[in-house]
């Protein structure tokens, strides 16, 4: 029979166009392989509580849409069960795994206090109106600046808010801390570039961290004895009132150990994050305009006009880098900021805190050693189902029909996986799984075409397999259904996913087409 005639079949014919068509979109997009294959980087994240269905959808987006904001493509974000996520992103940069964490990390609560009072929240943001500037130099300062809207309700809020407050600073924070005190070393405070003294220092502190009933105190000590005694005396007697400390890392370990003794969770940052930045006034008073420490991110002052009841739909956060930084360094900082501030804000805030753990990185060397060992062993199945059926039936005609379907059903399953969603090891396991259980299918069809267990005709016969072929399919789909809805294992998601595309795959288009061509051949 020619080969014509086999592609006149509808069976073999729709084999062949599913197959065409794959192959157009792979090449067109590409297929995504998961970070066992091309390396990267992947980051377990739990929950501070469980949380439900929604909310849980809520985290996901907003740390999928904070990631591509940054610029991280093809970022992962998988929920598992109501308490983890796996963030899994395509890099084993240190620097940028790092960043990652830091993003994954902030809350996202945007707040805009003035005179102790809130004027504006992220609520007010409008989504997709979050902007990064390039970063301005002017006197070798590199600013750097985000701007946004807000929306009309927030508006007539932040109006009433700052009315009268003319010249005044308007504390802009990401994620100011709650629950906290701040404990600084009284060699932080004061600026002499600035003629300013420790104690205008700390009024200047304690002014930008007032907030209703939620002001954060600000306590000062030197390393005397007397002074960490004062120290230790104060967080005694507020014990319950606040639950962390805000410090240096190079506070006196002593102190630090007491207050971990009281239960107080201690949150250290680096000595330049701890020292805040200054804007000196023309009315001679000093203001905050950053503070790392507690999320200060810029202190605008508030233009009259606005003060006045007057409204205003746009806004700036900005900024300038260290100066001690090399210029290029600034540069980048700039950059980074900005991005950073931008991805947080476009994601909103998380409805629950998070607390991420150790990454797990795969170098892409190891990756492609990954991916040729899954090469090898899926051809080691294929051949091994060709033997068995060749060596069963001892007829050298199967051995075309049996590898051409197979490996044309493998590339349909790794086409669709791989442009939907992600190639993974789990993928790759069901895969081969898929080989296995498709022996099964080809014994039955075989043995009512070939062996003519009966004098029916061969489409009969052809019948008679597929009930039995599907009945299978169905039973497996069915059997894998737990797995693929499963949250909790999403290790094996991948697995049950390639099965249950090889069962449907089987039964609708592979096994149908080979079917054909073995019928024919010995139909007569």
């Amino acid at each position: 029979m020619s080969v014509i005639a086999y592609l006149k079949d509808r069976r073999i014919l729709t084999l062949i166009i599913v197959v065409l068509l794959l192959g157009a979109l792979d090449a067109a997009y590409g297929l995504h392989f998961g970070i066992e294959f091309i390396g990267g980087t992947q980051i377990p994240i739990t929950l501070e509580h469980s949380v439900n269905v929604s909310a849980m959808g809520t985290l996901i987006g907003a740390l999928d849409q904070r990631l591509s904001t940054f610029g991280l493509q093809q970022v992962t974000v998988e929920g598992i069960g109501d308490s983890e996520v796996y963030v899994v992103i395509p890099t084993v940069s240190a620097s940028e795994v790092n960043q990652t964490i830091s993003i994954i990390n902030s809350q996202g609560r945007f707040e805009g206090i003035v005179n102790g009072r809130e004027a504006i929240n992220g609520s007010g943001i409008v989504k997709g109106s979050i902007g990064a500037s390039p970063p301005q130099t002017f006197n070798n300062t590199v600013s750097w600046e985000v701007s946004f809207y807000i929306t009309q309700p927030a508006e007539k809020t932040f109006a009433a808010a700052v009315f009268g407050q003319g010249n005044k600073p308007l504390y802009m924070y990401l994620d100011r801390p709650t629950s906290s005190a701040v404990l600084i070393n009284a060699s932080l405070l004061g600026n002499s570039s600035l003629g300013l003294t420790a104690a205008q220092s700390l009024k200047a502190m304690q002014n930008s961290l007032q907030f209703g009933n939620q002001t954060i105190p600000v306590i000062s000590f030197t390393n005397t004895q007397s002074s960490m005694q004062n120290a230790e005396s104060y967080f005694l007697a507020n014990k319950g009132k606040y639950t962390t400390v805000i410090t240096g890392k190079d506070t006196n370990s002593s102190l630090v150990s007491y207050l971990r003794s009281l239960n107080y969770t201690i949150k250290e940052v680096s000595r330049s994050n701890m020292t805040p930045t200054y804007i000196q006034q023309s009315f001679n008073e000093t203001i905050i305009d950053s503070w790392t420490a507690v999320g200060l991110l810029s202190s605008p002052i508030l233009n009259p006009a606005l003060a006045n009841g007057n409204v205003s739909n746009s806004y700036l956060i900005s900024g300038a880098s260290p100066p001690t930084l090399p210029f290029d360094q600034r540069l980048a900082y700039a950059q980074n900021k900005t991005k950073t501030i931008t991805s947080i804000l476009s994601g909103g805030a998380l409805p629950v805190a998070v607390i991420p753990g150790t990454p797990t990185t795969i170098p892409p060397t190891l990756g492609s050693k990954f991916l040729l060992v899954s090469g090898e062993a899926g051809l080691i199945a294929i051949l091994a189902v060709s033997v068995f059926i060749v060596l069963r039936y001892r007829k050298a005609f199967l051995i075309a029909p049996i590898l051409i379907t197979t490996v044309m059903e493998l590339f349909i399953i790794l086409s669709i996986i791989g442009l939907i969603g992600t190639i993974d090891l789990a993928a790759v396991a069901g895969m081969i799984a898929v080989i296995g259980t498709g022996v099964d299918a080809q014994v039955i069809i075989t043995d009512e075409i070939v062996a003519k267990k009966s004098d029916s005709t061969a489409k009969t016969l052809l019948g008679n397999a597929f009930y039995i072929v599907w009945t299978d399919a169905l039973l497996l789909v069915i059997a894998m259904m737990p797995l693929f809805f499963s949250t909790s294992l999403v290790d094996v998601i991948g697995f049950s996913e390639a099965t249950i595309i090889g069962a449907l795959l089987s039964v609708l288009i592979t096994r149908p087409a080979y079917g054909a061509i073995v019928s024919r051949r010995y139909s007569n």
